[in-house]
């Protein structure tokens, strides 16, 4: 995690690749609240989430027994037109 924020100071470029890795860091590492914070910052920094950053933030939610914030979070996806596949929906 500390990885993204020094990429910053490097001057290399956060894209959603990037984020979707840090994400799904969280997502293993049972931090649903940061998984959230770091979805927040991609849509502040204009970084497009899509399925596999959506999915990981879901999953993660989901181990933390946020089932509430998953569920959020598959509404939010559907608003932004991003494609909720079978990981995302299990």
């Amino acid at each position: 995690l500390q990885l993204l924020h020094d990429m910053e100071d490097t001057c290399v470029e956060r894209n959603t690749i990037t984020y979707s890795a840090v994400v799904s860091a969280c997502e293993k590492g049972g931090r649903w609240w940061q998984a959230l914070q770091f979805l927040r910052e991609m849509a502040d920094s204009s970084i497009k989430s899509h399925t596999i950053t959506f999915s990981a933030a879901v999953s993660a939610c989901e181990k933390g027994g946020q089932w509430w914030q998953a569920l959020h979070l598959l509404r939010e996806m559907a608003d932004s037109h991003v494609e909720r596949d079978a990981i995302a929906c299990n």
